[in-house]
């Protein structure tokens, strides 16, 4: 009889959850393009899809032949020539630990990639223990075909806490390096790399001009603290201020101006509440804390960023852009962003663009040629190109 209850009370359980409406949109496949768009500024856009076939691709380069760099997060990286995408990955690519969003992350090319031919990479390094992890930066030299003499230049302590990663040279010369703190309070620990903005030389060592070198308590190569999980980082070109986007939880997403030695509050304070609904904190801002230039709510669960400095799109000189993964708790709803200041960094206006694409966008850079390229995050994702229409 009891065996005949408990059977009585899981049908009864699965038939009330079929009853609950799937929450989402319907996935739409991208289809072959071009497709002709009009923006409120630019007006008539047209979306090129340049290829496709990369499996949830998360950073783009471009190299001085024109060929680019593709990330992987499995833990691959491969080479777009001409429009066309390798099918061989490219060696030398270390083992990541691939779990979730965990992988491998950002590439970025030295300044002097043409000479030296050195590309810098993130990712997670597999831990010596199940489900402990290291993000990790590496650097190894493109031969033509894949990457040799690799080797870690810098890697955090083993956690299992997940997060993301970019990488970009500063004005100064200097590797900025992102990690992620989603859960927990390691973003406010300054005995852990995790959770932060990280400042190192091109060999992975410290600059004795970090905010923190010699303070007790601080680990010297943080250079500004109080980050969630930040998914894009960019210089802009004008100015060569410092920039990292950030995800909120539910809500609360953020561009911060990224200054030396500064507490972005996560997760003492945000804009967001917590997936299950009650917010973060009682006050979104508070006493020596940084507060965003942008903020989101509800979230769009940002990617990539970049500062459009090209004459291709003049009516879009000097906006940020950002790439959006979901609307709202709501998938798929990705769209690309485009935020407008003033000659003082206040937000003038915002656009969501590409959203009838219904993708998600995980990546978005300039190209040498004054174009806009995006990366959809997908199981068959694609690179896309933006150009004028007109």
């Amino acid at each position: 009889m009891k065996r005949i209850a408990l059977l009585t009370i899981l049908l009864a359980t699965a038939a009330v959850a079929q009853q609950q409406p799937q929450i989402g949109i319907p996935h739409v496949g991208l289809g072959s393009g071009p497709f002709i768009i009009d923006t409120a500024a630019q007006h008539k856009i047209r979306v090129v899809v340049v290829t496709k076939g990369l499996s949830h691709p998360w950073s783009l380069a471009f190299m001085p032949d024109g060929g680019m760099l593709v990330t992987e997060r499995a833990g691959k990286m491969r080479i777009i020539r001409d429009g066309v995408l390798d099918p061989q990955p490219m060696a030398g690519i270390p083992k990541v630990f691939a779990n979730r969003n965990a992988g491998l992350y950002d590439v970025a090319l030295h300044p002097k990639f043409a000479e030296n031919k050195l590309v810098y990479f993130t990712y997670s390094k597999p831990g010596p223990e199940k489900d402990q992890q290291a993000t990790t930066l590496a650097r190894g030299r493109f031969d033509g075909k894949g990457l040799v003499d690799v080797k870690d230049l810098f890697t955090g302590e083993w956690t299992t806490v997940l997060g993301g990663s970019r990488i970009v040279f500063g004005r100064d010369g200097m590797i900025y390096m992102t990690t992620g703190a989603a859960f927990g309070t390691l973003a406010q620990d300054t005995n852990s790399d995790y959770g932060k903005v990280l400042r190192l030389r091109e060999d992975g060592t410290v600059p004795p001009d970090n905010p923190f070198v010699g303070r007790a308590g601080f680990k010297p190569e943080i250079y500004s603290l109080g980050h969630r999980d930040q998914l894009g980082l960019a210089i802009n070109p004008q100015t060569g201020a410092l920039f990292s986007n950030e995800n909120g939880p539910n809500g609360g997403d953020e561009i911060n101006l990224i200054l030396p030695g500064r507490n972005y509050g996560w997760p003492t304070i945000s804009y967001g509440r917590t997936y299950e609904g009650p917010r973060v904190s009682d006050v979104p801002w508070k006493e020596g804390f940084e507060q965003p230039v942008v903020f989101w709510v509800p979230s769009i669960a940002l990617s990539g960023m970049t500062f459009y400095s090209g004459d291709r799109f003049p009516a879009w000189k000097g906006n940020v852009f950002v790439g959006g993964m979901r609307y709202g708790e709501i998938a798929p709803s990705g769209r690309l962003e485009r935020v407008v200041f003033n000659d003082k960094l206040e937000e003038l206006r915002r656009e969501s663009l590409l959203t009838e694409l219904r993708q998600r966008i995980r990546d978005v850079r300039q190209g040498p040629d004054g174009l806009l390229y995006l990366l959809t995050e997908e199981e068959d994702a694609a690179l896309l190109r933006i150009e004028p229409a007109q």
